[in-house]
């Protein structure tokens, strides 16, 4: 990460900074759009695609551009694009095919409309990153195929704690520690809360209810760490993660036979713990020559040792995903192969007949991690197809949702996704 500062200054000096193309303006993307022109030298933001208008414009408008024109076909964007204009459209597939956009930046935390663009961007060869951890768990793995595909790299956003965790794993790794246990630090966690419980906090903080719902109902924890989970080849001990209540995140050493670590790594998270926010990785090294240096170090005397990192900044942190991708052809966390977790859709309340899910951040479901084989075993619905689906029969509360449960919406993309991908890595 060191290097991309330098290299984004060569392409400023060179009077070539990467041009970069948003999809979605929610509160995450306004706050891109004001580091990227604010903060970042070497990128450039060009185009921003937004259900509503008004939201593309405000990105612009409040990070400090206002020159933005609005278009609406293909031979208009490419032009504006082409002369050093901004853009702004409702129609997020006009920025996939522009020639002179190099990387598109995802940020709707839809499934389906993310689907569509991200095969669109793909498509159009464009590096891709997602800050859409919800499609990347439901669909990832043969994303990341039809990506190599197209020699383009598909990345999820450096800021969030998966991509924390996963930077922290690449230098446990290279400094000669083997990663066997990563997660992240998670406040509070209510897998009942629900839009209505949320509003107060979502308007406080300008999202929308559903989102802050995902956050606070755990299933943004779960799908963050199927994310990291096939990006690292680790499992979880259950169904949800275990989720220790601890003091410190260090406390969490002493939870773990280090046998049961080396035999399969492990995604975790830790509740209410100090540092209060963050991602870990543990590190393995019973090297006696190297174990008096950590102990010296204060890292404790092995052979687990935690590295941390107290603090995570999305969308301060996310462009340089952007620029790790372009600049080096490097993804920040992306699936190694096919799906190594899922996350389940459990039950929010007693659900009956006919009853339609809301998906992900509702009223009537959340979703829980779980080890691919054991998902497939049980037939759950993963939480990213549940929105839309309609039950033929009852469900309790807390039970899990499965596939011969419900009826899925027809026609949608992201369920022939899903079918590539069951074709390509089989169904655990």
């Amino acid at each position: 990460m060191i290097i991309v500062d330098k290299a984004l200054e060569r392409r400023e000096l060179d009077g070539n900074p990467i041009r970069v193309g948003m999809v979605g303006a929610g509160y995450m993307g306004q706050g891109m759009a004001a580091v990227i022109e604010r903060n970042l030298t070497g990128m450039r933001l060009v185009a921003v695609a937004n259900r509503t208008l008004d939201n593309a414009e405000r990105a612009f408008a409040d990070a400090g551009v206002d020159d933005c024109t609005t278009v609406d076909d293909q031979a208009a964007m490419d032009g504006l694009v082409e002369r050093g204009g901004r853009a702004v459209t409702s129609d997020p597939l006009l920025l996939c095919r522009t020639p002179g956009i190099e990387a598109i930046i995802e940020c709707t935390g839809e499934v389906e409309f993310g689907a569509r663009v991200v095969t669109e961007a793909i498509a159009g060869g464009k590096h891709v990153m997602l800050m859409n951890a919800e499609l990347d768990a439901t669909a990832g793995p043969i994303l990341k195929v039809l990506a190599d595909r197209a020699g383009v790299v598909l990345t999820n956003a450096d800021g969030d704690e998966p991509s924390v965790a996963m930077n922290m794993f690449r230098f446990v790794q290279t400094i000669g520690y083997r990663p066997v246990l990563a997660g992240n630090v998670k406040g509070f966690l209510d897998h009942h809360r629900n839009p209505d419980t949320q509003k107060g906090f979502a308007d406080a903080h300008g999202q929308r209810p559903f989102m802050v719902t995902s956050f606070a109902d755990g299933t943004k924890l779960s799908l963050e760490a199927a994310v990291l989970a096939n990006a690292t080849g680790f499992k979880v001990r259950r169904r949800g993660m275990e989720g220790p209540k601890l003091p410190h995140v260090r406390d969490l050493l002493e939870r773990y036979d280090p046998k049961e670590l080396l035999d399969q790594g492990l995604v975790e998270y830790v509740l209410g713990a100090e540092p209060g926010s963050g991602a870990f990785v543990v590190g393995y090294n019973d090297d006696p020559m190297l174990m008096p240096y950590m102990a010296y170090f204060k890292l404790g005397d092995g052979p687990l040792y935690m590295f941390y990192r107290p603090f995570h900044l999305t969308h301060l942190e996310a462009p340089l995903s952007v620029a790790r991708a372009v600049l080096f052809g490097d993804a920040t966390i992306a699936p190694m192969g096919g799906p190594v977790c899922e996350v389940a859709t459990m039950a929010k309340l007693d659900l009956e007949a006919g009853e339609e899910l809301d998906g992900i951040g509702g009223y009537t479901c959340y979703g829980l991690i779980d080890n691919v084989e054991d998902a497939h075993r049980d037939d759950v619905l993963p939480i990213g197809l549940a929105a839309g689906a309609r039950l033929t029969r009852p469900v309790a509360k807390d039970q899990p949702i499965t596939n011969a449960d419900v009826e899925l919406p027809p026609g949608r993309l992201i369920d022939e996704l899903r079918a590539q991908q069951a074709d390509r890595f089989g169904r655990g």
